[in-house]
């Protein structure tokens, strides 16, 4: 059973009410914070939609950076990745981003995965408070949350397959539509520097991504950082003065 906060949040996102989204559904799930973000584009880049509060969107961008996490790895199995207490994760696991997520403040953190069967919509981000735990309210209120928002998203018009009563199966309400859609991509740059990069190189535009991945990783800097010089032609992939493809996302390590 989800709570009554919950079940209130569904509720308002069905209706299309007003307010931040991302602060309800943080309050309701009693998070640090949420992000919420969706796959689009050939290279699957995920485009933030939903942040609160700021210290989601910088670990949100962080994932999006290093292309590792709990975030990208719900998306890459399809499974919830649950790791309230980072303290508790392999070193190995995740080399780059645990220190900078601990340098952030970020205790714990726990991805769940928007899709259905082997189709991947998005994906939400929770991080998790002082007590470094999830509960298993916690754990119902985002897989109810996660399963309604894809719905949402697939049915593309805004209309679900509830039960006429505001209900997804009888058991939760369903958004019939998302409030504050964006209009465009918030990392149009991204995708651009991407496709230059697949082109420059002759290759596919995933082992492009992993490339401009690399780059940032080796630069310290962030990923829209490098692809607005890709963009601008200030950096060319292929060149003497290209990305240095040592580290831990080397296209060559399978990483990222």
């Amino acid at each position: 059973m989800i709570s009554d906060g919950m079940a209130e949040v569904l509720r308002s996102l069905r209706l299309g009410e007003g307010g931040d989204p991302a602060q309800a559904c943080a309050r309701a799930l009693d998070a640090a914070g949420v992000a919420l973000s969706l796959l689009v584009g050939a290279d699957r880049t995920a485009e933030p939609l939903w942040c609160h509060p700021e210290l989601s969107a910088r670990f949100e961008e962080l994932q999006f950076t290093l292309g590792e996490g709990p975030g990208p790895e719900a998306v890459r199995t399809g499974a919830p990745v649950l790791e309230p207490d980072l303290d508790r994760v392999r070193p190995e696991r995740w080399p780059v981003l645990l220190p900078a997520a601990r340098d952030m403040g970020v205790q714990g953190v726990c991805g769940f995965p928007l899709g259905i069967g082997a189709i991947r919509v998005g994906v939400l981000t929770v991080l998790c408070d002082g007590d470094r735990r999830i509960s298993e309210q916690q754990y119902a209120d985002a897989t109810a949350l996660t399963a309604a928002l894809t719905g949402a998203f697939l049915n593309g018009t805004g209309h679900g397959n509830g039960d006429g009563n505001g209900h997804a199966n009888g058991t939760a309400p369903r958004p019939d539509r998302i409030p504050d859609w964006p209009t465009g991509l918030n990392r149009p740059v991204v995708h651009q520097a991407t496709g230059m990069i697949s082109v420059q190189l002759g290759v596919p535009i995933q082992e492009a991504l992993l490339r401009l991945r690399a780059h940032a990783y080796g630069s310290e800097r962030t990923l829209g950082e490098v692809a607005a010089d890709v963009v601008a032609r200030r950096l060319r992939f292929g060149d003497e003065l290209d990305d240095d493809m040592s580290g831990p996302y080397s296209p060559d390590t399978g990483k990222g």
